[in-house]
C-alpha cells in the first residue's frame, strides 16, 4: 500500500517541479512544530497550568534555536513562490486583485478552524470553573503563532511593490531602528517597524531568486557566512541574546520584535539553503524521500496551525493520571526534563496525526491560479497519469503552488 501510494505520488509530480524548493518549506515546518515542542512547556501547579520555557533555567540550550529557528526559511520560499507567481499571473492578463484573491484564499483560509473549535473549547473550560489564567496561557499558545501569517500576507499583498526591493533597504530599517532603541534608549515602540522591514530582508531574497539571481554558490557562501559573522558579533559584542526565539524574563527577544541578530542569522540561514538545495534535490530523485516531502507539503497549513493543540491535547490527558508527569506537567529546570520531554514527541506526533486527520479538508480544496491551468508558472506540463491512478493527495499535487 506505501509503495502503491509513492507511485501514485511520483506519477502525480510535474516533470519540472523544484523538488529542493517543497524540501525547504518542509525543513522550515518541521523546525517550527520541533522548536515549540521542545521549549514550551505547560507546568501544572494548584490547579492551575502556565506556559514555562526551558531556556530560562538552562540557557546553555540556547545553540538548540539556532537549528530549530526556521522562520527566515518561510519567508525566503514565500518571496520565490509568490514572487514567481504574480510574475505568471501577469503574463497571462490575470488582474491583481484575481490574483490576490487567490493567494489569500490558500493562504487564509484554513485558518478559520481554529477559532471554531478554540472558542467553544474556551468558553466552556470557563464555564466548568477553569482557572482564567489557564484558558489564557492556552490560548495564547495557539493564537500566538498566527502572527506569521499576518505578516506573510500583507508582504504577499505588496508583492508588486516589493519584489524588486534591495533586500539592503529593509536591513538598513532594521539596524537603524536597533540603533534607536538599543543604543539612543528611544521608545520600545520603534522595534515594532522590525516586524515587517525584518521579515521583509528574507522575502526580497526570495523575490531575487524567482528572478534568477542568487543563483551561484558564491552567493550562497557570502550570506552564510557573512550573516553568521555578523550574528555572532552582535551576540558576543552588542549585547544581543544567543537564544534565536523569545525566553520568558528575558529583558530583549531577538523576535518579539526581530531585531538585527535576528536578521543577520535568517541571512546565514538563507545561504545555508542555498548551498543545501543541489544535495536536496539529489535525495528527492528517490521516490519515498519525495513522496514524504511531498505529504508533508499539502498538509503544511494544517501542522502549522494545529501543532500546539495536539501538545496541549497531550498534556491534557496526562492529567488524568493524577499526578504531574516528568517532561509534560513538570518545572523544566534540568537534563532530566529533556529527556522525558524527549520521550513524549512521539505522543505529540500521533495527537498531530489526527488533528490532521480532522482538519485537512479545509486545506485539500482543489486550488489553481487564475487563469492558469495546474502545473506551477513557468514549468513544463507534464503528460498526466491516467486517472485511476491518482489518488486524492497525487492528483491535489498538480495544483499545489510553490
Amino acid at each position: 500500500m506505501v509503495s502503491d501510494l509513492i507511485r501514485r505520488v511520483e506519477a502525480a509530480t510535474p516533470a519540472g517541479r523544484d523538488r529542493g524548493l517543497d524540501a525547504l518549506r518542509a525543513l522550515a515546518i518541521g523546525g517550527v512544530v520541533l522548536g515549540h515542542w521542545l521549549v514550551t512547556a505547560l507546568v501544572s501547579d494548584s490547579g492551575t497550568v502556565r506556559v514555562a520555557s526551558p531556556l530560562r533555567d538552562m540557557p546553555h540550550l540556547a545553540p538548540l534555536t539556532w537549528i530549530f529557528q526556521t522562520m527566515a526559511l518561510f519567508f525566503l520560499v514565500g518571496g520565490q513562490s509568490t514572487a514567481r507567481s504574480h510574475a505568471g499571473a501577469r503574463g497571462r492578463n490575470v488582474t491583481y486583485g484575481r490574483w490576490l484573491g487567490t493567494r489569500m484564499a490558500r493562504l487564509l483560509r484554513p485558518v478559520a478552524a481554529v477559532p471554531a473549535l478554540w472558542t467553544p473549547v474556551a468558553a466552556v473550560m470557563l464555564a466548568l470553573g477553569a482557572d482564567p489564567v489557564t484558558v489564557n496561557a492556552l490560548a495564547k499558545l495557539v493564537w500566538s503563532p498566527l502572527w506569521f501569517l499576518l505578516v506573510y500576507a500583507a508582504l504577499t499583498a505588496l508583492t508588486p511593490l516589493v519584489a524588486r526591493l534591495h533586500p539592503g533597504w529593509p536591513l538598513a530599517t532594521v539596524a537603524f531602528a536597533d540603533l534607536v532603541r538599543f543604543g539612543l534608549g528611544g521608545p520600545a515602540w520603534v522595534g515594532w517597524v522590525n516586524l515587517a522591514a525584518g521579515w521583509l530582508v528574507p522575502y526580497c531574497l526570495g523575490a531575487a531568486w524567482a528572478r534568477d539571481r542568487l543563483r551561484t554558490r558564491t552567493t550562497g557562501w557570502a550570506l552564510l557566512l557573512g550573516g553568521a559573522a555578523a550574528t555572532a558579533a552582535l551576540v558576543l559584542w552588542a549585547g544581543y541574546p544567543a537564544s534565536m526565539v523569545g525566553v520568558p524574563g528575558a529583558r530583549v527577544s531577538n523576535q518579539s520584535p526581530p531585531t538585527m541578530a535576528a536578521v543577520t542569522f535568517g541571512l546565514a540561514q538563507c545561504g545555508a539553503a542555498l548551498l543545501l538545495l543541489g544535495p536536496l534535490r539529489r535525495v528527492l530523485s528517490r521516490p519515498a524521500v519525495w513522496a514524504f516531502v511531498a505529504l508533508a507539503n499539502l498538509s503544511a497549513m494544517t501542522i502549522f496551525l494545529w501543532h500546539q493543540t495536539a501538545m496541549i491535547a497531550v498534556t491534557a490527558l496526562g492529567l488524568l493520571a493524577g499526578r504531574p508527569l516528568p517532561g509534560l506537567h513538570t518545572v523544566p529546570d534540568g537534563p532530566a526534563w529533556v529527556l522525558a520531554r524527549l520521550a513524549w514527541l512521539p505522543a505529540f506526533a500521533l495527537a498531530l496525526l489526527v488533528c490532521r486527520a480532522a482538519f485537512h479538508a479545509h486545506e485539500r480544496r482543489r486550488h489553481e491560479e487564475p487563469g492558469h491551468g495546474t502545473t506551477t508558472p513557468g514549468r513544463p506540463r507534464a503528460a498526466p497519469p491516467p486517472r485511476r491512478a491518482l489518488s486524492r493527495e497525487g492528483a491535489r499535487l498538480r495544483c499545489f503552488s510553490r
